[in-house]
């Protein structure tokens, strides 16, 4: 179980989380994608209609029903998603007093988790209580970063409350690892801030890049993830490359 998280927005969290689960999917793996976004565009980004869900990952933390009565099929053989949509917003005030309010989501999944290889969830951008469920629940944290100057702003304190929830309410995550995206070869700027992320965190960056591919940015509108969209482009290949270094490292 992977959670997807970076605190700031548009660093390419939700495009990671459709294409890393579809291209797991594509090499035979059972996945089952989390949308904990509550602009529910894991949800759109495969396929389907986030604004006609009649039940949403918000029902399942107000207790009124499963992750197993609402995941949906999507257009991936092998991928399975659990919608999100503008309601989720609701929950943080919901869940204010709510006993192992943190647990929720982790007590779920616990009940389907054996029926799939990969459980990859896509956090808000922001640290609030539904990403500290996504922690709590995970077994490894995926952090997308862009390839910018203020890429590491905010990283120092979303490792701070990742080492937070791993000492309080889930001992065994780990950081599965740092993916550089919107890379863009022709800048230095780019290269520098890999050089800075590889010196402060070593081993846990992933070798794969994802650069600036404008395919990947359309391939959302149209509900498909890319590799259905245009397999032949940059951003298919590179997501590919990144699905076969997450299956190399499943030692959990």
């Amino acid at each position: 179980m992977i959670a997807i998280t970076n605190q700031k927005g548009g660093v390419g969290k939700t495009t990671t989380a459709i294409n890393l689960s579809a291209c797991l999917a594509a090499a035979g793996k059972k996945v089952l994608a989390i949308d904990a976004d509550q602009q529910g565009n894991t949800t759109s980004g495969l396929g389907l209609d986030k604004n006609e869900m009649e039940q949403t990952l918000y029902d399942v933390f107000l207790g009124q029903t499963s992750l197993e009565n609402i995941k949906q099929p999507t257009c991936v053989d092998g991928l399975e998603v659990v919608p999100a949509n503008i309601s989720l917003t609701g929950a943080e005030i919901e869940l204010i007093g709510k006993d192992r309010r943190e647990f929720i989501l982790k007590n779920e999944l616990d009940k389907i988790k054996d029926d799939y290889d990969f459980i990859l969830i896509d956090c808000p951008p922001s640290l609030n209580i539904i990403t500290v469920n996504a922690l709590t629940a995970a077994d490894t944290v995926l952090v997308p970063i862009q390839c910018e100057y203020f890429a590491l702003e905010g990283l120092e304190q979303l490792l701070y409350t990742v080492n937070l929830v791993k000492k309080r309410l889930n001992r065994h995550l780990e950081i599965e690892g740092i993916v550089f995206t919107m890379y863009d070869a022709r800048t230095n700027l780019s290269l520098q801030v890999v050089e800075e992320v590889k010196r402060s965190l070593g081993e846990n960056v992933y070798r794969t890049i994802i650069p600036r591919n404008v395919r990947l940015g359309e391939s959302p509108s149209h509900g498909l993830p890319i590799h259905l969209y245009d397999p032949k482009s940059k951003g298919a290949e590179s997501y590919s490359l990144l699905a076969e270094e997450v299956m190399e490292k499943e030692w959990y």
